[in-house]
This record gives C-alpha cells, structure tokens and sequence, in this order.
C-alpha cells in the first residue's frame, strides 16, 4: 500500500484511514470474485467489430466496436493542446492481466483522484460548455478520467489499456469515464463512484470510447449510434 499513500499524498489527500484501507481491499477482492464469475461464463474474444444486440444489451466482459465514430469536441482541442497526452506510447497493444495488484493500483488511483480533485462544471471554471484539461483542483468528469489515465500510465500502463469512453448515465446526460482494458474484461473508473467497476455493472449505456489502436480515433460502441451526447458534466456526489 505504500504506492497509495505516495498518491493520495501527492494528489493532496491525507492518509487513508485503516477504514478506507479495508474498503479497498473488499473493492479489490469483490473484483476478483466478478472477474473469476464472468471468465467462468463467457468464452468470447475481445473488441470483434459486429453488429450484435440491441443497445444497451450487454452480456460479454468486453465492449463490443460498431465502427468508427466521431471524437468529441473538446478532446479534439485537448489533443490539440497536449499532443503528447494523445499518442501512442510504442508499446505493442496487449490487454494486461487483471491480477489483484493491477486491480488494486485502478481502485486507488480511481479513489484518490476522486477525493482530489472538486466537482464542478466547465461552465462553472472556464464558462464554457465543454474543455478537456488535466485538472489542478477542480474539474468534471472528463477531467478526472484523463487525470486517472496519466497517473496510470506513469505507473507503467500501455495506452492501449486505458481508454476515454463517453456514455449516457441514468438520466440520458452525456458522461466521460475511463476505461481499463484486461485480459479479464473492460473495467471503469468513474468519479461518480469510488469502486472499480466491470463495464456492464455499471448504470450506463455506453456510446464511444478511444481505439485502443489509436488514441486520437473513436469507435462507436453501440450498434447504428456513433453520435456523442451534446454535452459532458458527470459532476454529481460519488455513490
């Protein structure tokens, strides 16, 4: 555990209590339980395109790719803004293991930059609608997935593995979450929530995400929609 006191220390969260220690390993080891139940379940390959069920039909540990699909705005400009944050890292595409320590490392880096960083709008910061930075101190859900995505990657995560992904969230409004690609499946790292989550036990319909082939091209991820939603804000109370 010392990676996560170095993390929360940095991303200016005091020490974890021995409560919020044992909350991540349960986090941690309720995981591994729904990755051993879902390897048990399905035998399919990862990210076939197809045209398979209807939206919002999921039944495989893996997002399934519909095509090529429009990049949201404000990560255009973001890339724009921070080409190194958008190119490959050179490292041949391959989905990791999802062993207890990987997972581990995704659910404390997804509750310290969630505790770090203040939810608030773009149009509350920067009085705009949509703007993709690395947040400071305060930003909304886009923000923290790609603060999320840096951290992860200086921990020695491939690109490939950790991936953008706009869905729809319970009320039908636009939401930016960060996908991490596994050997065991696609799991997400959300700031509405603090546990890791495996993408189909999520409330979500899921609309595009980065190709893990290029970081700078979307793919849709639900048949005859490759649309985003008009807006991301993603900043309700973490559940």
């Amino acid at each position: 555990m010392k990676f996560v006191e170095a993390k929360c220390r940095e991303l200016g969260y005091s020490r974890a209590s021995t409560t919020g220690y044992v909350m991540l390993r349960r986090s941690v080891a309720m995981l591994v339980a729904t990755l051993a139940s879902v390897a048990w379940s399905t035998g399919v390959s990862a990210d076939p395109v197809q045209s398979g069920p209807a939206v919002g039909t999921y039944q495989s540990a893996f997002m399934r790719i519909y095509g090529l699909a429009q990049a949201p705005y404000g990560f255009v400009r973001f890339c724009e803004a921070n080409a190194v944050e958008c190119s490959t890292d050179g490292r041949e595409e391959a989905r990791l293991e999802a062993t207890p320590e990987r997972l581990s490392e995704l659910d404390a880096i997804n509750r310290s930059v969630n505790r770090a960083i203040k939810p608030l709008t773009d149009m509350e910061i920067y009085g705009v609608t949509e703007y993709w930075t690395l947040p400071a101190t305060a930003g909304d859900c886009e923000d923290y997935a790609l603060m999320k995505r840096k951290l992860l990657m200086e921990r020695g995560w491939p690109a490939s593995s950790l991936l953008m992904t706009v869905v729809r969230d319970e009320r039908g409004e636009g939401h930016a979450v960060l996908t991490a690609r596994t050997a065991q499946g696609d799991f997400v790292l959300d700031n509405k929530v603090d546990g890791v989550k495996i993408w189909f036990k999520t409330p979500y319909q899921f609309v595009m995400r980065q190709s893990y082939l290029n970081p700078k091209v979307w793919v849709g991820l639900e048949a005859g929609d490759t649309s985003r939603p008009a807006s991301l804000a993603g900043v309700s109370s973490r559940r």
